[in-house]
């Protein structure tokens, strides 16, 4: 079996040599990989489906699957990529059967103003904040109220870039879309959210 480590197409990351272990044969180190993810999964999975049982679901299931099939990673893209593919999949599978799955995926032309305005291409000051954290209840009540509010394939693209802090690259790699897609999703979910938080922030001031 040929060494990864030698080939230097391979992306080597902090979890490389864990699951080179785990392959060749130590499958007891799974539990410390499961460790090292599974807060953000979890949080990623309620974020997504909007439901603690659903979120657990998630967890348990791409795990699972990550068990199956961490023998036929190939190191081509990092780790923590291969896994969130793996969960988003999952995810969307669980959401489809899911009591809070909508009727008709939504667009955010019924919800944005008719003319756009520009937003900043970094990340919002908001996504810097952690959600589970903020002193503020209220800010982070509407943020997480936002969040969910927005399309299911415009919320994915905002937890992954803005919330968990894949580039736009890793983004459309996770998903399966190519960058200039994820730019115009990221684009008309920050200003959704702008609108949300607009009535909030001119208050505040």
């Amino acid at each position: 079996m040929p060494n990864p480590s030698a080939d230097p197409k391979i992306k080597q990351d902090g979890d490389f040599e864990l699951i080179q272990a785990i392959n060749a044969g130590h499958a007891e180190l799974f539990t410390e990989l499961v460790s090292r993810y599974e807060r953000k999964l979890y949080n990623f999975g309620v974020r997504m489906c909007r439901d603690v049982q659903d979120a657990e679901d998630v967890l348990q299931d791409t795990f699972l699957n990550v068990f199956k099939y961490l023998k036929d990673f190939r190191y081509e893209t990092k780790f923590k990529n291969w896994l969130y593919r793996i969960a988003t999949s999952t995810c969307l599978k669980k959401r489809r059967k899911s009591r809070f799955a909508p009727d008709r995926e939504l667009s955010l032309d019924e919800f944005l103003p008719k003319e756009e305005a520009e937003i900043p291409v970094q990340t919002p000051a908001w996504a810097s904040l952690p959600l589970d954290q903020l002193l503020n209840e209220e800010l982070s009540s509407i943020i997480k109220e936002g969040i969910q509010s927005l399309p299911e394939n415009y919320r994915l693209v905002l937890v992954l870039r803005d919330i968990e802090g894949f580039s736009t690259a890793e983004t459309a790699q996770v998903l399966g879309l190519t960058p200039e897609n994820i730019k115009v999703r990221l684009h008309r979910a920050r200003l959704f959210l702008r609108e949300k938080l607009k009535d909030y922030f001119s208050h505040d001031a």
